[in-house]
Formats: C-alpha cells, sequence, structure tokens
C-alpha cells in the first residue's frame, strides 16, 4: 500500500480525492441544513393554519359541543381541548416566538385573540413540549398542546451513494488522467535505463505538455552530448592505447640488449606492471562495455567457470548453488565483475566459497572468505577507483584499486547491488543481488526447486 501512495498516480489520487470528498460532504450538510430548515419553515405554516382552523371551527359552536368538537380534531401530534382558562404557562422559548406572532397576525383582533405558549400547567408530563392557549371572543380558551413544530429529515441513504459514486468516478478519472500525463516521465525513465544497460540513445518522444515537452528536449540533447563526449574519450582512449603501448614494446626489444640480466629483469617487471596498470584504467575509462548486449545469462554455468578456472589455477574456490538459474544481463561484464570479486577473495583471504541463490525475484550470489576482513570505516571507500587498503594490497598481488569499482559499476549498470560486510568470526562477505526480469518485466526460467550443485 505505502508503494501505490508513493507513485504520482497515488498522490494525486489521494488530494482529488480528498478535495472531493470534502466538497462533497460541506455540499451536502449545507442542502440538509437548508432543507431541513425550510421544512420546518413549511411545518410551522402548516401548524398554524391548523391552529388557526381549530380555532375557527371550536369558535362557531356552543358550550355544550366545544369540548366534544377538540377531542375530534385532535390527530397526529396535536391534542386539543376546550377549557375556561389557559393551560400555557411561562415561555416556550424563542423557537416558539415566530409561531406565536403568526398565531396573532391570523386571530381576529377584537373578540378575544389572546395566544399564549408556553408549558402545561395542569399536566407535567414529557409528551407535551408546549402548550398553545388562543382566547375565544367569549374568554373562554382552547388549549392545544403540540409534541414540535419542526421538522428534521434523516439523512437519505441516496446521498451516501451518490457520494460514494463521485468519489469512485473522480477516482478513475485521476488515475487516467495522471497516467496519462505520467506516460513521457515513464518513457524518460525506460530511456535513461535503456542508455546506461547498453549505451544506446532512445530518442524520447517530445509530447505532453508544455513541460513534459521540455524535460524530454532536455533529456535527448544530454543523451546526444553524452554520446558524442562518450565517443570523442574512446577515439582519445584509443589513441593513448596506441601511443603508450607502442614506445613501451621499443623498450622492451631494447631491453634485449641488456646485459646485466639481473637489471633487465627488474626493467621487465616495471614495463609489465606499466602495462597492466595501463590495461586496468583502460578497462575501466571504457566502462568494459564494448557494444555487448544484455541477453539471458546462464548465472550458474557462468559462476560454474570462474570457479574451474580459478581451480585449474591452483586457487582454493569452491561453489554451490541450484543447478540452473537465468536471468538477462551482459555475460562478459558479469563474468569480469564476479571475477574481480573473487581473485579479491583469494588474494586477501587465501580462498573464496561462491554461493548462489534465489530470494524474491533476484539473484543472489556470496562471496566468502577467510581474511583478515576491512575497517568498517573504510568499506565504502574500497568502491572509489585507485583506492587500496595498505595493509592487504601490495605489489605482491598486483593490485591497483580498480577491481571493486569496475565490479560496482557493472552490477550497477544491471541494476544490481554490491554490499560488503565482515563476517562475526574471521573473513569478508560480499553480497551481490541482481534482479531476474527482463527490459519488459517478465521474469526469466530458473527453478527455485532445483537440486543444489556442489563444486
Amino acid at each position: 500500500m505505502k508503494a501505490i501512495f508513493d507513485t504520482l498516480a497515488g498522490r494525486a489520487i489521494i488530494v482529488l480525492l480528498a478535495g472531493v470528498l470534502t466538497v462533497q460532504f460541506s455540499s451536502q450538510w449545507i442542502y440538509e441544513a437548508t432543507l431541513a430548515n425550510e421544512a420546518a419553515l413549511a411545518n410551522q405554516e402548516r401548524l398554524v393554519e391548523r391552529l388557526y382552523s381549530i380555532y375557527q371551527n371550536i369558535g362557531r359552536l356552543s358550550s355544550e359541543a366545544r369540548d366534544t368538537a377538540a377531542h375530534d380534531l385532535s390527530g397526529g401530534a396535536i391534542e386539543a381541548h376546550w377549557a375556561m382558562r389557559p393551560r400555557a404557562v411561562g415561555d416556550a422559548g424563542e423557537e416558539w416566538g415566530e409561531l406565536r406572532r403568526q398565531l396573532l397576525q391570523r386571530l381576529p383582533p377584537g373578540g378575544g385573540g389572546g395566544v399564549m405558549v408556553g408549558k402545561d400547567g395542569w399536566d407535567n408530563s414529557p409528551l407535551h413540549l408546549a402548550m398553545i392557549s388562543m382566547r375565544l371572543p367569549d374568554e373562554s380558551w382552547i388549549n392545544v398542546g403540540i409534541l414540535a413544530p419542526h421538522f428534521h429529515p434523516p439523512r437519505p441513504w441516496q446521498a451516501i451513494a451518490a457520494t460514494t459514486l463521485v468519489a469512485l468516478v473522480v477516482m478513475l478519472a485521476s488515475v487516467l488522467m495522471v497516467r496519462w500525463l505520467a506516460r513521457p516521465l515513464q518513457r524518460m525513465a525506460d530511456a535513461a535505463r535503456s542508455f546506461q544497460l547498453a549505451g544506446s540513445s532512445e530518442i524520447v518522444p517530445e509530447g505532453g505538455p508544455r513541460e513534459i515537452r521540455a524535460l524530454a528536449t532536455a533529456f535527448n540533447d544530454m543523451q546526444s552530448r553524452i554520446l558524442r563526449q562518450t565517443r570523442t574519450r574512446t577515439q582519445a582512449l584509443a589513441a593513448v592505447s596506441h601511443d603508450l603501448k607502442t614506445p613501451l614494446t621499443r623498450v622492451r626489444f631494447r631491453l634485449e640488449e641488456l646485459k646485466d640480466r639481473r637489471l633487465r629483469r627488474s626493467l621487465e617487471r616495471d614495463l609489465s606492471e606499466m602495462e597492466r596498470m595501463i590495461e586496468a584504467t583502460l578497462h575501466y575509462l571504457k566502462g568494459d562495455r564494448a557494444g555487448e548486449e544484455a541477453q539471458p545469462v546462464e548465472l550458474v554455468a557462468l559462476l560454474r567457470t570462474i570457479s574451474d578456472d580459478a581451480s585449474d589455477m591452483g586457487q582454493d574456490v569452491m561453489f554451490h548453488g541450484p543447478a540452473t538459474l537465468v536471468l538477462r544481463g551482459r555475460r562478459l561484464a558479469l563474468k569480469r565483475a564476479i571475477t574481480n570479486i573473487v581473485q579479491n577473495a583469494v588474494k586477501y583471504g587465501r580462498r573464496a566459497e561462491i554461493t548462489a541463490s534465489i530470494d524474491d525475484d533476484q539473484a543472489v550470489v556470496t562471496v566468502l572468505d577467510e581474511g583478515p576482513g576491512v575497517p568498517p570505516d573504510k568499506i565504502d571507500a574500497l568502491f572509489e577507483p585507485f583506492v587500496r587498503l595498505e595493509t592487504s594490497r601490495n605489489e605482491a598481488t598486483g593490485g591497483f584499486g580498480l577491481g571493486l569499482t569496475i565490479a560496482d559499476e557493472i552490477i550497477g549498470a544491471h541494476d544490481g547491488t554490491i554490499t560488503l560486510q565482515n563476517r562475526p568470526e574471521v573473513g569478508l562477505e560480499v553480497v551481490i543481488r541482481l534482479p531476474l526480469k527482463g527490459p519488459a518485466g517478465n521474469v526469466l526460467s530458473h527453478n527455485r526447486n532445483a537440486p543444489t550443485e556442489q563444486i
């Protein structure tokens, strides 16, 4: 749920839905309040008409027939009686003031017309909310007990259903609108991801709102500049490689003329180190792409090959994992990255144990060694180029501080991660996580229940 509302569409839905519900319920409350007020006024007018009718009908009758007629005219919320004195006492409050004013306007001014509105002075029954006493011309009184002059309509379920329907329609419209607005952004994200993985340029259509068009134009310009700079750098690197290797080769030939074998071997070692340093630096600067396209890679076979190659060189490397595990990536780049990590484990930890597994649609490769580990405050620095820990990296190991940097860039280009942590007992643990999903989002074939294979 949190992931849904972390998107542009989710947050837009929250804002729009909150606004619609606020407006809808506020409008409904105002409508019902107005309706209740008008209903109360209309009910009051009907009550005045009925009281006036009772007054006229009883006033025409003789004294003997008035009480019977009053009972006959009672009904509903009205209970009428005839008596020689009023039953209303006190004041019923402001809410009855308008009713008394309207009755005084309707009743004849002469020969009576007195109106009293208050509580029932004869009976304290809670059934009568108010007692209205109207004086007849002969000084007798008509006493009418009523429950309430107001009408409060209940909240109809139709209003709640209408509010819910409006909210759902707005939510659907919001999703469609935000998806329409966010589609160019998604295309740019896909283009950026494709550019990172393959080094190719995918022109983003410059459509949509003005701000999106401006962003797409800037993105396309950025891609073009990066590609031009990359081509220029590649050409420069090719020239540097040629210009450096050619004189080094001439120097190596000239070393054959030296008669001092000890000096010659020393200079040859220096030249070899320079050549390896140049080669490693060129690999790093090129990004190790070499035009390789992403394709399905059998990771288990790749790890087995790395383990076999290391074992053939007399290194203590062991691999165990499932029988098959396929992901999408660049095979040569992945082999270089994992080989760098395994060789680091062998050089600085004496042995390497490689494990492959699957966790939540991710391939997990773990490399363990038995070395002294790394100071916790130095772990992040290991991924920086040309950074070496002096306690472990020296001329004997032949490292230049680029192995983990290259591996980190290759794994990052595959949308993966590398984490390093010291083991509780001894050694270092390197965990590589690579997504199994391809560009279309489909998970490539693998067998979670395949038997574990160990080498």
